[in-house]
């Protein structure tokens, strides 16, 4: 699989007109409720990462870990789908991540955070949870809603708001498979490792010029 660098593409539709219009809004509705947005690339590379957000609140968080994935070259797709509002999207796209091909699911929830272990319960691909800030303890319920599966579900819980780790993690999963993912973990680390270098050099000149 060729590794490319990545767009991404918004689901959006326009507004029919004539009597069908209630019909197909409402048809439209549901679908970008459901497929929120995708990343894409020329060679229509396959989406290898699903990223489940249970509320279209959490987008902006939920949005960094796509970024991420792109940056690598990894194809992924973000859906709103709710574990308590809307339980039959999430089954409904399980299934057809199964059949497209899709290999590491990422759920991503706040407060009473059950969307990653359901998820979990639904299939035997590898689930990354992604525990959001919000309510009363700023993400320590998603964090213990979502950490705590019982034996043999497991979820790979990474910290509150950590949509960089997540999306690292799931490209970690991959790169077992991909060897080109590999290599692009491996240019993100020398990158990440020179901008620590130069920052901690930059500091520590400040420092000494006083």
């Amino acid at each position: 699989m060729a590794i490319k660098k990545t767009a991404t593409r918004v689901a959006s539709v326009k507004k029919p007109a004539g009597k069908a219009a209630a019909a197909k809004k409402t048809a439209a509705k549901s679908a970008a409720t459901t497929a929120v947005a995708a990343s894409k690339t020329t060679a229509k590379q396959p989406i290898l990462v699903g990223i489940l957000t249970g509320s279209p609140n959490d987008l902006p968080t939920v949005v960094k870990v796509r970024d991420t994935l792109s940056e690598l070259g990894i194809a992924s797709e973000i859906v709103v789908a709710s574990a308590h509002r809307t339980p039959d999207k999430v089954t409904a796209y399980i299934d057809r991540a199964h059949k497209e091909g899709v290999q590491v699911l990422i759920g991503c929830a706040g407060m009473a955070a059950h969307l990653a272990g359901v998820i979990a319960g639904h299939t035997r691909l590898p689930v990354i949870g992604l525990p959001l800030s919000g309510g009363v303890v700023s993400g320590l319920d998603a964090l213990l809603s979502t950490v705590q599966m019982p034996p043999g579900v497991p979820v790979a819980t990474v910290a509150v708001d950590g949509s960089k780790n997540a999306a690292m993690l799931a490209a970690r999963i991959l790169a077992l498979k991909y060897p080109e993912i590999n290599q692009a973990l491996e240019k993100a680390a020398m990158k990440e490792r020179a901008r620590y270098e130069q920052s901690a050099d930059e500091a520590l000149a400040k420092l000494t010029a006083r």
